[in-house]
């Protein structure tokens, strides 16, 4: 298996890093080898790969532009395919659609979405689709003064997307038609004053979307209709456990194939919690907290496999690794796997 991680930069992002590094990950996971490092590149954070692993797609923080590379699946290395101007300020995400013709794109600093065409290597082509998100801010004066959508997810059938928008304290939903997003009938959902939506997850099985809220350090639990693209809150539930005090933003959020775990990043108490799923319902109960042995887990993720649980704490310069208990969902440290500049995402490919 081959890990792809992307670090900061640029001073603007305080970053210390050199671009992306390629390891070659042992059996075990808790040994990583650099094999590459792909220089010359501001700030590639979020990856997405096809389904076939050919392909990795990156945003770069704080630019304009999306890169895509071609993977070697036997010797784990990168070539840049090339890169394209995404029309739009700060590209925090993006996703694949289901024919893997188009990329959708968050423009977190200038509050749109793209659409880019792909070309049959992969390659990109210039934007076709520009939307701008619409709205009232949200009333954090530091991070809430425009529209900052965060993440691009589809849903499982591939028919709509969702974006939840920090800014604007709400979630959106399009339909994606032929190549182009249209607003869902509902359009958006408005989250709790100053909770400010970050990322979203949704459940393995169940109809239940997740969306982790940034500044209140809370998830949201909402019932998703498949047909229609609207859903319902069903729950609210913080992540910060009892006798923390101090400031605290919540990450990522990951859910677990098999349905029974959901994962959430706090920076600040720097740990990943863990919440039980109800198996008829999706609710969550909070089920503990584990520290990540770092400084500010901008990111996790789960290993392909989901064995293991790896953070990109991105203050302490490191990846830490944690093995990933089957019946409980409990995280038990393996220590540090890796060390390199504020790092920012984490992307696996297994090796063909």
């Amino acid at each position: 298996m081959f890990a792809y991680v992307g670090c900061y930069t640029t001073p603007d992002r305080d970053g210390r890093g050199d671009g992306i590094h390629v390891y070659r990950v042992n059996g075990a996971g808790d040994a990583w080898t650099e094999i590459q490092v792909v220089g010359g590149l501001d700030n590639p954070s979020l990856f997405t790969f096809r389904r076939d692993q050919s392909v990795m797609y990156s945003v770069h923080g704080g630019r304009n532009l999306i890169s895509a590379f071609a993977v070697d699946r036997a010797g784990g290395r990168l070539t840049l395919l090339n890169q394209m101007d995404c029309q739009g300020n700060n590209p925090v995400d993006c996703a694949l659609d289901p024919s893997e013709r188009f990329l959708v794109i968050g423009n977190y600093g200038s509050g749109a979405l793209a659409v880019m065409p792909l070309k049959k290597d992969g390659g990109l082509m210039p934007v076709s689709q520009l939307v701008t998100l619409t709205g009232t801010p949200g009333p954090d004066p530091a991070h809430q003064t425009s529209s900052h959508p965060h993440a691009v997810i589809f849903d499982p059938s591939g028919q709509f997307v969702i974006v939840p928008d920090k800014g604007f304290d709400r979630t959106f939903f399009f339909r994606f038609d032929n190549g182009r997003l249209v607003p869902a009938p509902r359009g958006s959902i408005a989250s709790k004053s100053g909770a400010a939506p970050r990322h979203t997850a949704f459940h393995a099985s169940l109809p239940v979307l997740y969306v982790n809220n940034e500044l209140d350090s809370t998830v949201t639990v909402f019932e998703w209709n498949p047909d229609s693209g609207h859903v319902r809150e069903a729950q609210v539930i913080g992540t910060i456990p009892d006798g923390h005090d101090g400031r605290n933003t919540t990450a990522e959020i990951a859910a677990s194939p098999c349905g029974r775990f959901l994962y959430v990043s706090n920076r600040g108490q720097d740990s990943v919690v863990l919440f039980h799923a109800d198996p008829r319902t999706g609710h969550l109960t909070f089920a503990g907290y584990t520290p990540t042995g770092g400084r500010r887990p901008r990111f996790f993720t789960l290993d392909p496999k989901a064995e293991r649980l790896y953070a990109a704490n991105q203050d302490s310069d490191d990846i830490t690794g944690f093995r990933i208990d089957s019946a409980t969902g409990a995280l038990s440290a393996m220590g540090v796997v890796a060390r390199t500049g504020s790092p920012s995402a984490i992307g696996f490919v297994l090796a063909s």
